[in-house]
């Protein structure tokens, strides 16, 4: 069998002192109020920080630079409409901490490699583009246009531009992701994989098949008056905090909410409401009104049980089913009814970890609502039937005839800030040949038409050296993706890895023969261009479209916005043969709006209607009941599922962020809701399981997975006793995104399994 080696440069196995507590039963209130403070004027001066917050999710003010949630799009609260998360969000990128050349002459590439990612993040905003040249051991300060001319040089070298890989983060705005994939198509590749790629394109896949758009089709005020709200592998109270008063709002009316998730979340138990003297005296707001404690990868199951269910009743007394919208709208009913009668409960029930009675409770639910509405998130996504599992949500929406009307539809929640306005501005490495000819037609080149790589396909390009050069456009590729061991081979295998960031992180510190930090503004700090303070855009989770402007002054005059990296690479890159005037589209945002709006449907008056404080809404066919798939219908579709078979000694592993994280982001030790605190390396089991295994509460052990033969270890992890299903594990991320395999992926999507992950544990024989 082949082993992959841990590499403690990879995830450092140092214990910081764990602590465990009680599982807190409400969400925000007074102690979220207090740990965003402690946060932002921690990072910085009491002035910068307020007025930080009091722009942060302003219509006049700056997009939070944490998750994708909406912004409601009438009152707002002028003194915080931002939540717990979006202030450790603006405090990390706001600081006034600064790692200059000579932090890194100070430090070492491998020296740093043994910091956790929390101690790597709290030193502060790079200053200043560094350099790793060959051989080095530590970086060093460079030129901005070296620095562009050695990207340029390397790009230029290679036999084909299929050898170079262009990643994008979420955070990227509207204008950067224009810039940036045009670029990318005028060099002469498709190779953009991006963080959809690993977390909502089973959502994006799904819904195209049987809606005809890949994005959620509900607005934020429909929310507000829907009947029933299910709330499926999505932790809102942490990941999506802000949901949370949009669920208050919706109780308050008389809505219903239905939670499925093997973690019995305090964010779905009750809230208290900070912006309220109630909440914060405590007062609260019970959520869920039946939680379901689903078994690791038992959605499909436990969706069909109640779609059985509701055809049993619509076959007893009628009136569940929507039949007018069903023939108006649909298409493969009788397909999908076909394959329920031959359905068993029982069976079914026993598959996703539920009882009977739990499963008749929720089927009672969804058949007295009319108006429904779906939320979800990676829960669903990373498994390897995660595109089944979206579409069987789908069907029990058109079986109610709940999309395309108020208080109902399909919601995919989110997590970077602008991930779904990249995916609209052409960041894709299938992008649709009208999309081609578009760019085609507007900038006078032959954009390529093969497919590119997927950020699966790109690692592995890179592990077997078809792919030499990778550019990042933010994030934190290395700690993001699956399989850490093999990916750090994979880049180190390059001649050139380089990165758009704006905070250290563990990618720039696993290279290529040489390695580029390029540092940027962010999205707090104000882009000034030819002496006019510019503006930027994105998109949130229901596909509104809206400006984003710094008001803090950068702290160091070395960054450039993303924009102008964009402008300066292609001008180095391209030259003379470039058919875009990239300076141009510089000399003002408008500029790269007007091409925008030229090139993408939706967009028309853009510069116009985007300077509307509040934004506007893109067309939506699933919203409007327009299903734009070939048949022009709506889609039911059949779903099958081969339930886990383990052993004895295996076990299911989910990788769950905690509530002092965004994605890669390590804001803090704590998970408070959970009540572990101090502590990231912490393994969440049952404990008939860790009696089971001979082991008990504080226990220190090795995971293993062994996929494909091959030997994948996660070392010195504690175990800690939880409320989650037998046999089913969780554990965070990125520590063990080691165990996900690199070609373990769902069917159609490729998005990595990150929550059915076959494990074993064992006793460490590490010395503590």
């Amino acid at each position: 069998m082949k082993k992959e080696t841990a590499d403690t440069e990879l995830t450092p196995e140092n214990f910081t002192g764990l602590k465990v507590e009680a599982p807190q039963e409400v969400a925000v209130g007074l102690p979220a109020v207090i740990s965003s403070a402690k946060h932002v004027f921690g990072a910085m001066n009491v002035g910068r920080g307020m007025k930080a917050l009091l722009n942060l999710n302003q219509k006049d003010g700056f997009d939070c630079p944490s998750c994708a949630w909406p912004d409601p799009d009438d009152e707002r609260s002028a003194i915080a409409e931002y939540c717990e998360n979006g202030a450790k969000a603006v405090a990390e990128e706001a600081t006034t901490k600064r790692l200059t050349a000579e932090f890194f002459a100070q430090h070492s590439i491998k020296q740093l490699g043994a910091w956790s990612d929390y101690e790597l993040s709290q030193e502060g905003r790079i200053a200043q583009p560094m350099y790793k040249p060959k051989e080095a051991t530590h970086y060093q300060l460079i030129e901005w246009e070296e620095a562009f001319g050695k990207i340029a040089q390397h790009l230029n070298r290679l036999n084909s531009p299929n050898e170079a890989i262009f990643y994008t983060s979420g955070r990227t705005s509207n204008e950067a992701a224009f810039l940036y994939q045009l670029f990318v198509r005028e060099y002469g590749t498709n190779n953009l994989p991006d963080c959809s790629n690993m977390c909502h394109e089973s959502s994006g896949v799904a819904l195209n098949e049987t809606l005809g758009i890949g994005k959620g089709s509900v607005k934020l005020e429909d929310l507000y008056i829907a009947d029933l709200i299910i709330i499926a592998g999505q932790n809102p109270g942490t990941n999506h905090p802000r949901m949370l008063t949009a669920l208050e709002k919706a109780k308050k009316n008389g809505a219903k909410i239905l939670s499925v998730n093997p973690l019995h979340e305090t964010g779905l138990v009750a809230y208290s409401n900070p912006q309220t003297a109630l909440g914060l005296l405590g007062g609260k707001t019970s959520l869920s009104d039946l939680f379901l404690q689903v078994r690791l990868n038992g959605d499909v199951p436990l969706f069909k049980a109640i779609l059985k269910l509701m055809y049993d009743t619509e076959q007893q007394r009628g009136g569940v089913f929507d039949w007018e919208f069903i023939r108006e709208k649909t298409e493969g009913v009788e397909e999908l009814l076909e394959d329920l009668k031959t359905c068993d409960v029982a069976q079914l029930s026993k598959d996703c970890g539920l009882t009977i009675d739990e499963m008749n409770e929720a089927a009672e639910l969804v058949i007295s609502s009319q108006k429904i509405i779906v939320c979800w998130a990676m829960g669903l996504t990373q498994h390897k039937n995660a595109v089944d599992n979206i579409r069987e949500v789908v069907n029990l929406l058109l079986l109610k005839g709940s999309i395309g009307k108020q208080g109902a539809g399909t919601c995919p929640v989110r997590g970077h800030s602008n991930v779904q306005g990249d995916r609209t501005m052409g960041i894709w490495e299938e992008p649709p040949k009208a999309f081609l000819d578009s760019l085609k037609k507007q900038f006078g080149f032959e954009p390529p038409r093969q497919h590119g790589y997927n950020t699966v396909d790109a690692i592995k390009a890179m592990h077997e050296g078809k792919a030499t050069v990778f550019f990042a456009m933010g994030g934190n590729f290395l700690s993001a993706t699956p399989d850490t061991v093999y990916t750090a081979k994979a880049l180190r295998n390059c001649s050139l890895t380089a990165h758009v960031s704006t905070k250290l992180n563990r990618s720039h510190l696993v290279t290529g023969q040489e390695a580029l930090i390029l540092p940027c503004l962010g999205r707090t700090d104000k882009d000034i261009k030819n002496g006019k303070v510019q503006f930027v855009s994105v998109e949130n989770s229901m596909g509104v479209v809206h400006q984003s402007k710094g008001k803090l002054q950068p702290v160091s005059d070395q960054l450039l916005s993303e924009p102008d990296i964009v402008r300066r690479l292609a001008n180095a890159t391209l030259g003379t043969k470039s058919k875009v005037n990239w300076d141009k589209l510089l000399l003002n945002y408008d500029h790269i709006r007007e091409a925008i709006e030229k090139t993408i449907p939706g967009f028309e008056r853009y510069n116009e209607r985007v300077r509307i404080l509040g934004g506007f809404y893109l067309p939506n066919g699933a919203r409007d009941g327009n299903f734009k798939t070939s048949i022009g219908k709506a889609r039911f579709s059949v779903n099958h599922y081969v339930p886990f078979k383990l052993s004895d000694k295996e076990y299911l592993m989910m990788t769950i962020r905690s509530h002092d994280q965004f994605n890669t982001t390590i804001y803090g030790l704590n998970d408070r809701y959970r009540g572990i605190y101090n502590e990231r390396r912490v393994v969440l089991m049952n404990e008939k399981d860790i009696e089971k295994a001979g082991l008990k509460a504080g226990t220190v052990v090795d995971l293993y997975n062994f996929y494909g033969g091959v030997e994948r270890e996660a070392p010195r992890f504690i175990v800690v006793p939880y409320s989650i299903p037998e046999r089913c594990i969780a554990t965070y991320f990125p520590e063990t995104n080691t165990l996900v395999p690199i070609d373990s992926f769902a069917d159609r999507s490729m998005t990595p399994t990150s929550k059915t992950v076959v494990v074993e544990i064992k006793k460490s024989v590490k010395k503590e």
